[in-house]
């Protein structure tokens, strides 16, 4: 029994150790399935996300949504340092509870527990002291293995705060450049005066930057993917689908200035939700409604053409190798961004914004809806026009 005893305690410690080092230490995707980690975040996101599903007001939802990111590393480090304390006291335990109490008790599991526990976290109580020379070297051991592990605990989060705070701020700016949520008609049509025009190759080149972040960041930090953004019709899932959706649009269309840089972003930006698709488990599986309908083309082309965007060949007509290629393109990520979204509950943005839609600049919680759209973002052709007169 007591062979078994510090056979468990062995593997349990060896476990923790190397799924901490996975986690925290090694920056790169680890595929494994059996991991204490990977376990906990099954065992827990599932029910949470099931009630989540359950509260029907948005903002309450991305509310109670929000706590679980970073609760949930709480807990994992907790679950961490109680196998580690369970670990180390079986150890203590298959030796023969070799301790001396102070009140003259005689020690047993739960006396063993409580050594490992205050060794662990260094507390130095000496109420309770290990009385031979393996159980003294397995505290000490227990010690440093508990020093160090507090200390990478503490470095970790500040490496996470900052990758999450380089990833919300191209999110944040896109509610001025693209809406909220973010559409790709509605960045085309705000800001790209065109397609040939420059200011939209350097933004796709922006973004591809940021997809290779985005990539980099939830390799080495899974635990990111859960963090939501601060407002409700934001999210990097919505985000990363705009920039695939324009991309998409321009390199559907005819050649021009912007489309080898739309191809850069598009491989990029793919690359990011196929990889972060097989981190989170989330098979690809195509939409259960179409996101671009037939009649939505004619509309979207329609929004397109007023301000001189010209996607498709032949200005706004519908070209139809235009759209099966833009089918095509499609194809290659809608399945994996709606797998993300659909685990994730972050919804997908659409390709036309909603009539009635507002910026989150546009809201506050004093004055609910403001107006100042019509006056503030005006289209850089309605600005010339006005300069003119």
């Amino acid at each position: 029994m007591e062979i078994l005893a510090a056979l468990a305690g062995v593997a349990l410690i060896l476990a923790v150790l190397l799924d901490a080092f996975e986690t925290i230490v090694l920056p790169r995707r680890v595929m494994q399935r059996v991991r204490l980690a990977r376990l906990f975040y099954k065992a827990t996101w599932l029910p949470w996300s099931a009630l989540a599903r359950r509260i029907r007001n948005g903002g309450r939802r991305e509310g109670f949504l929000s706590f679980y990111g970073p609760l949930s590393l709480i807990m994992l480090v907790v679950v961490w340092a109680v196998a580690l304390i369970a670990g180390f006291a079986l150890l203590q335990w298959s030796l023969g509870s070799k301790m001396h109490m102070s009140d003259g008790s005689t020690p047993d599991l739960t006396t063993d527990l409580y050594l490992s526990g205050s060794t662990f976290f260094t507390l130095g109580l000496g109420d309770v002291a290990p009385v031979t020379g393996l159980s003294r070297f397995i505290v000490i051991i227990e010690a440093g293995l508990g020093f160090t592990f507090l200390a990478l605990i503490i470095g970790y989060l500040p490496a996470l705060n900052g990758a999450f705070s380089n990833r919300e701020v191209n999110v944040s700016l896109l509610d001025g450049r693209a809406g909220s949520p973010p559409s790709a008609v509605e960045l085309l049509t705000r800001n790209s005066q065109g397609i040939h025009a420059t200011g939209l190759r350097e933004f796709l080149k922006d973004w591809e930057r940021w997809s290779a972040q985005l990539l980099e960041s939830h390799l080495s930090y899974p635990v990111l993917g859960y963090f939501r953004s601060q407002h409700e019709h934001q999210s990097w899932v919505a985000a990363l689908t705009m920039v695939l959706d324009t991309c998409s649009l321009v390199m559907s269309g005819g050649q021009s200035e912007a489309t080898r840089q739309a191809q850069l972003t598009f491989a990029m930006a793919r690359h990011a939700a196929v990889d972060l698709s097989q981190i989170f488990e989330t098979p690809p599986s195509p939409p259960h409604t179409d996101r671009l309908p037939p009649e939505d083309v004619v509309h979207m082309l329609g929004a397109l053409d007023r301000y001189g965007v010209r996607i498709f060949d032949g200005g706004g007509s519908i070209d139809q190798r235009s759209l099966d290629k833009l089918a095509e393109l499609r194809s290659m990520y809608e399945p994996y961004v709606h797998a993300l979204s659909d685990h994730l509950l972050m919804p997908l943005p659409p390709w036309l914004p909603a009539p009635d839609a507002h910026d989150a600049w546009e809201t506050t919680a004093w004055e609910g809806s403001a107006s100042a759209k019509s006056t503030y973002l005006i289209h850089p052709d309605d600005v010339s026009a006005s300069e003119e007169d």
